[in-house]
């Protein structure tokens, strides 16, 4: 594939959406550039990315001097640092503002669109904190495209289904099971995300990621996998109460994937507002590009059945 001209940096790129983030920005033609720890433990990852003609940069957040210098060789900013490295994005946003040449920045989003939920205090604290860096990019004045990605598929499948074990005959279900959460699968987000970090019709804008063949409830997902395995699972329900519980009683960070769990599959927060005019849906930016289905997905599962999830509530 032809080079395209934009610089890609990435923050974050030896992580779980991160190194898809990577491998999409390769696949599309973007010269791209892995910003990462040098006692990074994913020496693996980055050996595979400089095969795949990667530039990989040494670095700590707190080089403030080489971050700008890196910066100044690079067009488009995306961070897909992990959660408690989120507040650490606010020494990317000084360096780029030092930089001054930085034509789009991406902060670490990828969930639900932390501006038009309202969610439980733990999971709130957590979004508060992406709130924070969406503000100071905006105060800053960098040319910014929010991205609410929703839930990443293939982690939520497999930790709702647990399609690795064949032997398992219950299904754990959270509150009714009748609440629609959008599910995309990690490829097809890292995809859409380079595409519109380089879309001008994206820039200072949100653009969602919610194509219209990934809304699915528990009780539809767990019925197509007993068609697609020829299984019957028992239903345990998880009552939304038991849920708030926990989600006060946990210690912290524990008391964070409860209610994340409470977010998404009791209360439907992916799904459960309209988008506006002026919301930019990434499936009609680029019909051009194909979602993988939910259904595709769980083909993939079936097939290939990937290794446990770590356990978040059970």
């Amino acid at each position: 594939m032809a080079r395209n001209e934009s610089k890609v940096l990435i923050f974050g790129g030896t992580g779980y959406i991160g190194n898809h983030m990577v491998k999409a920005s390769i696949k599309l033609g973007y010269p791209t550039y892995v910003y990462s720890r040098p006692n990074s433990t994913k020496t693996d990852l980055l050996k595979e990315f400089q095969s795949l003609d990667a530039t990989i940069i040494k670095g700590e957040l707190e080089e403030h001097e080489k971050l700008v210098s890196v910066l100044k060789e690079v067009d488009v900013v995306i961070s897909a640092l992990a959660y408690p490295q989120v507040p650490e994005q606010l020494k990317i946003i000084e360096a780029i503002k030092t930089a001054g040449n930085i034509k789009r920045f991406l902060p670490s989003d990828f969930g639900c669109e932390e501006d038009r939920v309202t969610v439980l205090p733990p999971f709130q604290d957590f979004l508060n904190k992406k709130k924070l860096i969406r503000r100071a990019t905006e105060e800053a004045g960098i040319p910014y495209t929010f991205v609410s990605a929703n839930c990443f598929g293939s982690y939520f499948v497999n930790y709702l289904l647990h399609p690795h074990d064949h032997q398992r005959e219950d299904i754990i279900v959270y509150g009714s099971g009748e609440a629609k959460a959008v599910l995309n699968f990690e490829e097809d987000i890292a995809i859409y995300t380079i595409r519109v970090a380089n879309d001008p019709r994206a820039c200072n804008r949100v653009v969602i990621f919610r194509p219209s063949t990934n809304i699915i409830s528990q009780l539809d997902l767990i019925s197509l996998w007993e068609e697609k395995t020829g299984r019957k699972f028992k239903k345990v329900h998880v009552s939304e109460e038991d849920i708030v519980t926990l989600s006060k009683t946990l210690p912290d960070p524990e008391n964070i994937p409860v209610s994340i769990l409470h977010s998404i599959f009791v209360k439907g927060v992916t799904a459960d507002f309209d988008l506006e005019e002026k919301d930019l849906e990434a499936s009609r930016l680029y019909p051009d590009l194909k979602w993988t289905t939910v259904e595709e997905l769980l083909d993939i599962f079936q097939s290939n059945p990937p290794k446990p999830a770590l356990a978040a509530f059970e």
